[in-house]
């Protein structure tokens, strides 16, 4: 049977998704200022080419930041808070499932 999860006391919960939210709010500052210098160092070097490429960089750099910073938050939550080790692992030693 699974041990109980940290994450289960409502308490513990806010705690951790308030954490996350408060990472979260910080790389969605840091993301806005690297996408400005990214775009004002393609605009020094380059000048005006086309909006798109402009767009694209953006988009390109938001995506990964944002979705890179959303996967660590919630690397971060997990183990922050216990919830892995709350998995129960049903293999043995000899890497075969007991029957």
């Amino acid at each position: 049977m699974n041990r109980q999860s940290p994450l289960d006391d409502p308490e513990t919960a806010a705690h951790a998704w308030a954490r996350f939210r408060r990472i979260m709010r910080f790389m969605m500052l840091a993301t806005v200022l690297v996408v400005i210098l990214a775009l004002a160092a393609l605009y020094a070097k380059n000048g005006m080419v086309s909006i798109h490429l402009y767009i694209a960089t953006a988009a390109g750099i938001s995506f990964t930041m944002l979705l890179g910073s959303a996967l660590m938050g919630l690397v971060f939550l997990s183990s922050g808070t216990g919830h892995d080790k709350a998995v129960n692992d049903r293999q043995d030693k000899g890497g075969k499932r007991p029957d």
